[in-house]
């Protein structure tokens, strides 16, 4: 097969890796559109150019115009002031088309296979073995995270190994979808290949190494073997009476791997445990430490500033290689015009997406004690800066305060830089400037004003920490075991010792945690419509703690089945205590303000204009802004909504008359309808 390959790779000549190249390496080449898969794939950087277009194409990072991986939006923890549709009433539907149903990448990547792995089992690839094989390893794990990707989205796919023939026959039979657990241990076995041939070489941190492979089997692990503890029974879950592919001839005579669903769910589970603890028992003692310091004094240099919290700096330094915890990482350069504009972002409302109450709630005292807890010393919310007093270090850090400075070194470049936290901005339109819950935090931020120019920013994007690993090996042990062993303790200790001033004896926030008074403001205090037990709630908490705003939570809430309370219980996203007694909140912001806003009945009529009402809540309700019609009664869910729904066209298309959906081998997930334009059933 003579495939043009210039699509494949052109995207991989300016980066390696993560990492910041030149490019005149490539300029001798012959041009790639006249390369046929014969001649190319035969020495060592062959490898490496495909590999490269890979990483930007297949993991995430920073995006311009965004505030990049750092958020957790439409979420109960982060939230815009629009609701999405999956949180009301028959508004998301079905359609003919689903752009997250592609398959570009994973044949991209089948291409790389078809075309080296015969060449490098004849000993045909020319080059430093080692490096040989790591690249092969990149695709497996890129092969891998691709899958899982759709997995979340799908569960059932079909498991496609190689580029398929132009032949509607053959196409349509490779649609046929494998069960969601047989995804998953396809997923696994990639991984185990990746780490395999990653293990062999030492390579930069802005590429994918054998930790990392471990890091994402853990996850993937978790995700799927927590998933069918928490469906198990219903629909979601292959074998039951519900599960719709039951209705295909292929399905007939499916049974779990490992027996039962029970043992499939301990498959999973054990799985993560496993590879969790490889990375975990590394990464312990490499933890970075959060000193709990905002640095605030003008006239030191970056790297003094950097070293006053490295754990706040590791969010946004130009450099990661220096932070051990990071195990892959993004590079950027303003020289290559390869931007984000993530640090202009952390500097003001985070492109419009807020923290919520019940994340800012959810983090305890300093001494470990939940906020509502008896001798807790908590200050109240009537001010921003009474939330942060005597907090969790890490919300200390990461929760800014008007008055406190964002930017310490001045530059020129800096022309969107906001040297100062002033009043949350709720009264602007635009993304880029508005606040909409009143809390922000500035994660990704750096103090220095050069990263602060319009989409011109380049500091580096943490990818895969190894934190992570701990609090994978901790959940997937008590989701396993009902209990927490030696290494459970060790891990948990690990992660909270290492933010200064924080209680690191879990067990204090354990005995001390109300479920009622957590389920009020924490969708993760549920599973399955039920408040849950207090010591995995606390494992939840942790874990949302340690990686909130990085994209983790919607994941989290899906694996565990957090969002069926919401059918019959509605409940609204709200921000911080704005219209409290006294107006002490107004009060409070007119100190920072100047002109108008700092006369506090100006501020108070400015705000009113814009914010839900006093007559709805105390707190700021997003969704509920300008006199709003959407979600009066709070948000609410639908089963169906726990995956998306298949592209009826390609149903169509898959059938035998390219009509009849009820005759393709595809088939619509749970309470989907197989028509377009139509809302769930359930």
């Amino acid at each position: 097969m003579k495939t043009n390959i210039h699509h494949y790779l052109l995207a991989g000549l300016i980066l390696s890796g993560f990492a910041l190249v030149s490019c005149n390496d490539y300029l001798d080449k012959e041009p790639l559109s006249a390369i046929a898969p014969e001649q190319y794939f035969n020495n060592e950087s062959d490898l490496q150019a495909y590999c490269n277009g890979r990483y930007t194409e297949v993991l995430p990072s920073h995006q311009n115009w965004s505030y990049g991986i750092y958020s957790d939006n439409a979420t109960d923890i982060m939230s815009d002031i629009y609701p999405d549709a999956k949180y009301q009433n028959g508004d998301w539907k079905t359609d003919l088309k689903n752009d997250n149903y592609k398959w570009e990448n994973i044949t991209t990547i089948n291409f790389f296979f078809d075309n080296v792995l015969q060449k490098y089992e004849a000993g045909g690839i020319s080059g430093n073995p080692a490096n040989v094989a790591h690249y092969i390893g990149e695709m497996y794990f890129f092969r891998a995270f691709e899958y899982f990707k759709r997995m979340k989205l799908f569960g059932d796919l079909p498991i496609v190994t190689s580029c398929l023939p132009d032949e509607t026959a053959a196409l349509a039979d490779a649609s046929k979808r494998a069960p969601r657990n047989e995804v998953a241990r396809f997923i696994l076995e990639d991984l185990d290949k990746a780490y395999e041939l990653l293990k062999q070489s030492k390579m930069a941190t802005t590429r994918i190494n054998a930790n990392t492979a471990m890091l994402l089997k853990s996850r993937v692990a978790l995700y799927e073997g927590t998933f069918e503890k928490n469906f198990a029974g219903t629909a979601f879950v292959p074998g039951t009476s519900e599960w719709p592919g039951k209705s295909k001839d292929y399905n007939s005579d499916f049974t779990f791997k490992a027996g039962s669903p029970e043992a499939e769910v301990r498959f999973f589970l054990e799985e993560a445990v496993k590879a969790a603890e490889i990375v975990a028992e590394e990464a312990k003692g490499s933890l970075m430490t959060n000193t709990g310091i905002v640095p605030q004094e003008e006239g030191k240099s970056l790297a003094d500033y950097e070293s006053e919290n490295p754990w706040l700096a590791m969010f946004g330094s130009l450099d990661l290689s220096k932070y051990p915890e990071v195990l892959l990482w993004r590079q950027y350069s303003k020289a290559l015009g390869i931007n984000h504009n993530v640090v202009v972002q952390a500097q003001k409302g985070n492109q419009g997406i807020g923290s919520t109450r019940g994340l800012v709630d959810g983090f305890t005292m300093a001494n470990g004690l939940p906020i509502y807890a008896s001798g807790s010393g908590y200050h109240g919310d009537n001010t921003i800066h009474n939330v942060r007093l005597d907090r969790d270090p890490r919300l200390v850090v990461l929760l800014k305060e008007p008055g406190q400075k964002n930017v310490l070194i001045a530059s020129s470049d800096g022309t969107h830089a906001n040297p100062v936290e002033g009043i949350p901005a709720f009264w602007e339109t635009s993304n880029e400037q508005k606040y909409s819950t009143g809390y922000a935090l500035r994660k990704g931020n750096t103090p220095d004003a050069a990263e602060c120019g319009n989409g011109l920013c380049s500091t580096a994007c943490p990818v895969f920490r190894s934190v992570e690993a701990l609090l994978n090996y901790i959940e997937a042990y008590y989701e396993l075991n009902g209990t927490l062993n030696g290494k459970c303790d060790e891990y948990w200790r690990a992660v909270r010792g290492r933010h200064t001033g924080l209680e690191p004896d879990y067990n204090v926030t354990i005995d001390a945690t109300v479920m009622e008074e957590e389920a009020k403001g924490d969708w993760g205090a549920y599973t399955a419509g039920k408040i849950i037990d207090p010591v995995r709630y606390n494992i939840r908490r942790e874990r949302r703690n340690e990686l909130m705003a990085e994209g983790y939570r919607w994941d989290d809430l899906v694996r565990w089945r957090a969002l069926d309370q919401l059918i019959t219980e509605p409940r609204h996203i709200e921000g911080c205590h704005l219209w409290n007694a006294g107006d002490e909140m107004i009060e409070y912001f007119a100190k920072f303000g100047s002109g108008d806003y700092a006369d506090p009945a100006k501020l108070k009529a400015k705000i009113e204009s814009v914010v839900s009402k006093a007559s709805e809540s105390e707190y700021v309700r997003p969704h509920r802004g300008n006199n709003s019609t959407q979600v009066v009664n709070g948000l609410t869910w639908h089963m169906a909504h726990y995956l998306q729904p298949m592209p009826i066209k390609q149903m169509m298309l898959t059938a035998p008359d390219g009509t009849t959906v009820s005759d393709s081998p595809l088939y619509q997930n749970p309470y989907w309808p197989s028509q377009p334009s139509q809302p769930a059933e359930k």
